[in-house]
Parts: structure tokens; sequence; C-alpha cells
């Protein structure tokens, strides 16, 4: 596989160093950067996200990152959310009872976890969509690495005549909750790939092959 170019996008919130190595460990040329020109240049982008919703969403916007989300999709190119990275992809999302607005790449909320133990901290299994590109090749019993006390738990997009329907996959902790999205140009892992070992680097590898 000749080596696709990744930009990184870097708005102050993200486990940067750790994805980027990840990246690279599956064959990525990667790119740190804020500079529209060169996200949108880019083979794929790469949206990472740590702590508060309401704050990454208030970094994102800082560097116009939802105008570079948009257009990048437009055109129908690849990108990539991780963590909070995929939760501000959705409309909105409540912490500690204060709504923010997020991306609307999709309809929905990102809500507290329905479980006795928070955060959910830990390697836990995932239940991917049939035709699931991300987790091709992976055992049932496969394990990726979460941290997270939030999470969308209702996916709220109708289904489409003309669009192919976006293929979902599930985890469990006090409840279903979404693991990943792949619709389209646009996937995101509520896990983190780049701390997930061996089965992370497969799920980049298996995205890196859908940059074209």
């Amino acid at each position: 596989m000749s080596s696709k170019s990744v930009a990184l996008l870097d708005y102050g919130s993200g486990n940067l160093h750790s994805a980027q190595r990840a990246l690279e460990r599956v064959g990525a040329d990667v790119t740190v950067t804020s500079d529209h020109r060169v996200a949108l240049q880019a083979d794929g982008l790469v949206v990472p996200g740590v702590g508060a919703f309401g704050a990454c969403m208030d970094g994102l916007l800082s560097v116009r990152g939802d105008e570079l989300v948009d257009k990048r999709l437009a055109g129908g190119r690849p990108v990539l959310g991780i963590c909070v990275g995929m939760q501000i992809m959705f409309d909105r999302g409540v912490e500690f009872d204060v709504p923010a607005t997020g991306c609307g790449q999709w309809p929905g909320t990102v809500e507290k976890l329905q479980a006795d133990v928070l955060p959910h901290m830990g390697w836990n299994t995932v239940r991917p969509g049939e035709d699931s590109v991300l987790f091709a090749g992976m055992d049932p019993d496969t394990r990726f690495y979460f941290v997270h006390s939030y999470g969308v738990q209702d996916w709220e997009m109708a289904p489409s005549e003309s669009l192919a329907a976006p293929v979902l996959t599930w985890a469990d902790h006090g409840g279903e909750f979404l693991a990943a999205v792949e619709n389209g140009p646009l996937s995101a892992t509520q896990f983190h790939p780049e701390k997930s070992g061996d089965a992370g680097a497969t799920l980049l590898e298996n995205w890196l092959r859908t940059l074209g």
C-alpha cells in the first residue's frame, strides 16, 4: 500500500502524539496541523478529542475546524473522528446538565452513560455492523481501549432511499452505546485506536485503505 497523507487536526484537544505514532506505524504520512490548505489537500483528516464536549467544540471552532470537516465531506474526502472527536460530530452534547452544540453531521445527543461505574475505562469488545470496513478481518472477541463517561445511546438518523445506510458498531457498559460509525466519507470511533495495540493498528490500516 502506497503511503497516504493524513492531516491530524491540531485544535488544542487531542492525544496528538500517540495518534501520530499509531498512524505512522501503519504507514501514513502524518502532518499535525490546523492549516486548512494542508488539511484539505491530505488524503485523510483525523479529528482527535479528549475531555469535555463543550471545550472540544470551542477549540474546534477556534480553528474553524467545523468548516474544514464540512468542506472535506462535501467533496467526499474521508474524515475520521476519535473519542470526543466522534462525539462532536453529533448535534449536541449534554454534560453536567449543560447542553453544547456540536458539528451536526449526525443527529443525536451525547449523554452520560447509564452505568454504575464511570468512567468506562479499559478494554471492551464491540459488535460491528454488517459490511463494516473498519473492523474487517477482526475476531468478535477483539477488544479496544475506551476512556469515557458519555456517549450516543440512540441512532437518530432517518433511513434514506438514495444513500447507503450507515454501518453502526455498538458496545455495552451499563447499556448500549455507539462504539463506531461508518457513514460514507465520515467515520468515527468512541474508543481510542491509537491506544488499542494491534487491534487499533488494524482498524487504522483498514481506514487508510479507504483513502483511495
